[in-house]
């Protein structure tokens, strides 16, 4: 199969690390993304509301939070992580619709994984859906892998029972890993 996911550091220099006044179009990001889930019918997805500026800030502090920025310095995507038993996770990646397609996901997740690599960690992880084309088939051509329920860690059976506390297992859920 084809890789897609390849030229991601012509990107690179559009990456920087998320700053407090970036936080609110993080959100304004999130939001945007509705319509694109509303079409596929996963209104209470289109519907949620995104992560609150408390939690986002928490990312930023950490250096957990980057942005890919337009010409003018203002966010048109961004991806916050974490290290999940030792893995770093992509907690989130999202990309505005009028921004998609032009492998901007793909810059901030390899910026994700590069510094998953400087703090150690084997893999990269996440939780995605299953059957939305920019979802799980996008990160397979993206070099993850599913993970059957015997490979889940703890951390990622935590997440993914958050998930369906939330409501997402509505849809057809999984884990993914990219070794590093």
């Amino acid at each position: 199969m084809e890789n897609h996911c390849l030229d991601h550091r012509v990107h690179a220099s559009a990456i920087r690390e998320a700053k407090e006044s970036d936080l609110p179009i993080m959100q304004d990001i999130e939001r945007s993304l509705g319509d694109a889930f509303r079409a596929i019918g996963m209104v209470r997805v289109a519907e949620d509301e995104p992560l609150p500026i408390d939690v986002l800030r928490e990312y930023q502090a950490d250096g957990r939070a980057w942005v890919y920025v337009d010409a003018d310095d203002r966010p048109v995507a961004y991806l916050i992580a974490a290290v999940v038993d030792g893995d770093a996770h992509i907690d989130q990646v999202s990309v505005r619709p009028d921004h998609a397609r032009r492998r901007i996901g793909l810059a901030l997740m390899e910026h994700m994984m590069d510094w998953g690599r400087a703090q150690g960690c084997p893999a990269a992880t996440l939780t995605t859906f299953v059957e939305v084309a920019w979802n799980g088939p996008y990160y397979e051509r993206c070099g993850f892998r599913y993970l059957g329920d015997e490979e889940l860690t703890p951390g990622l059976r935590r997440i993914r029972a958050a998930e369906a506390a939330h409501g997402l297992d509505e849809w057809p859920r999984a884990c993914m890993r990219r070794e590093l």
